[in-house]
C-alpha cells in the first residue's frame, strides 16, 4: 500500500464524525463483509461496525464465512447486493475473485469501502487499514536485527491475499539488505490454523535450521508458539500480527517475540461512519476515478496505523484495551 497518500484531514473527518442521529433511520442498511468471521480479530472489526451502528441508530450486519473461504465471501457478497444495502464495507480475501462484485454494486450506486485487504483493481472507493508494505518493514526490522543479520526464516502466509503480498514485499525488501538473512519457506496456510501447527511440528521434529518465524496473518503466530512451547523449544524469534488473547500470551511467556498490532475495529468503525456520509452527502458519481483528481473528496487511502507489542509494552497493551473495551 506504499504507493497511496493517506491524507485524511480535518476538513474530511468533520462532517463525518459529528453528524447528528436526528439524519438517520432504521431504513439505512450497512454490511460489513468478511472471510473467517469467528477469528478474533474480526471479532474486533465488528465491535467498531456495531459500535458505529448504535451511534448513528442504523442497521447493520456482519457477515461471511466462519472460515478462510474466497468463495464462500464471494457469493455472500452477491446475496448481501440483492438486499438493496446502503453501503458495504468488504475485506477482500481473494480480490481477483471479488473485483466484479465490487464493480456491480458500484454500478447500482452502493458505495463499498474496502477495509483490511484491498482489492485495488476494482471500483472499490478507497481503502482503510494499515500500510501493510510498512508493517512488513517492522517486522523485518525487528528480526534482522534479532537475528544480527544473519539466519533462516520460514514465512506463513495466504499468497493470494492483497494485503500479505504487501507485507511479505516489506520483510524481502529489507532482507535484502541482510544478504546472510534467508527466506527458506513461504509456506500457505491456507487459512487454516490447523496448517500452521502441522508444519511447525513437523519442522521442529525433523530439525529443520530455522531461526525465526515471520507469521503474515494473525491465526499464525499462536500456532508457532503452541508447538514452540510444547517442545520446549527456545532460542527462535517469532513475529506474529494482531493482538488476539493467545498471541498476547504468547509474548508474556517468551514465545512470541513481538506482535505487530493492527486496528480492526479503527477499520470497520471509521468505515460505518464514512459510508453513513457518503449515503448522506452524496458523490456526484461513483465510478470518476477519484484517486486521479486533485481535489477528490474523498481520499484515496487512510492509514489506521500499528503498535508494536513486545515483552516492555504487553502489559500496558492490555491495560489499555481493557479500558477502551469498557468504555465503549
Amino acid at each position: 500500500m506504499s504507493r497511496f497518500i493517506s491524507f485524511l484531514t480535518p476538513i474530511l473527518l468533520l462532517p463525518l464524525l459529528s453528524c447528528g442521529g436526528s439524519q438517520h433511520d432504521v431504513t439505512e442498511k450497512y454490511f460489513l463483509v468478511s472471510a473467517n468471521t469467528k477469528v478474533p480479530y474480526w471479532q474486533e472489526a465488528a465491535a467498531g461496525f456495531n459500535h458505529a451502528a448504535a451511534q448513528m441508530r442504523v442497521h447493520a450486519e456482519f457477515v461471511g464465512p466462519e472460515t478462510y473461504d474466497p468463495k464462500a465471501e464471494h457469493e455472500q457478497f452477491q446475496d448481501v447486493l440483492k438486499q438493496k444495502p446502503t453501503g458495504i464495507l468488504v475485506s477482500a480475501s481473494a480480490s481477483d475473485i471479488l473485483n466484479k462484485d465490487i464493480d456491480a454494486a458500484i454500478a447500482q450506486r452502493v458505495p463499498v469501502i474496502a477495509i483490511d485487504s484491498d482489492a485495488p483493481d476494482s471500483k472499490r472507493l478507497f481503502f482503510i487499514g494499515t500500510d501493510n508494505y510498512k508493517a512488513g518493514v517492522m517486522g523485518a526490522r525487528m528480526l534482522a536485527k534479532g537475528l544480527a543479520g544473519k539466519g533462516n526464516v520460514v514465512v506463513f502466509t495466504i499468497p493470494e491475499q492483497a494485503n500479505l503480498k504487501d507485507r511479505l514485499r516489506g520483510y524481502t525488501d529489507v532482507f535484502a539488505e541482510h544478504p546472510q538473512i534467508k527466506i527458506t519457506q513461504v509456506i500457505d496456510e491456507h487459512g487454516d490454523p490447523g496448517v500452521v501447527f502441522d508444519r511447525t511440528m513437523e519442522m521442529v521434529e525433523k530439525g529443520a535450521k530455522v531461526d525465526a518465524f515471520a507469521c503474515l496473518t494473525s491465526i499464525a503466530g499462536p500456532e508457532v508458539a503452541e508447538v514452540l512451547g510444547r517442545k520446549n523449544v527456545t532460542g527462535k524469534l517469532v513475529v506474529a500480527m494482531d493482538t488476539d488473547q493467545r498471541t498476547l500470551e504468547g509474548i508474556q511467556k517468551g514465545l512470541i517475540t513481538a506482535a505487530i498490532g493492527q486496528k480492526p475495529f479503527t477499520m470497520a468503525y471509521l468505515g460505518a461512519r464514512m459510508l453513513d456520509d457518503l449515503y448522506h452527502h452524496p458523490l456526484e458519481s461513483l465510478t470518476v476515478n477519484w484517486v486521479q483528481d486533485s481535489f477528490s473528496p474523498i481520499p484515496t487511502f487512510v492509514d489506521t496505523g500499528v503498535t508494536l507489542i513486545d515483552k516492555s509494552n504487553v502489559e500496558s497493551f492490555i491495560k489499555a484495551r481493557n479500558s477502551a473495551t469498557a468504555a465503549k
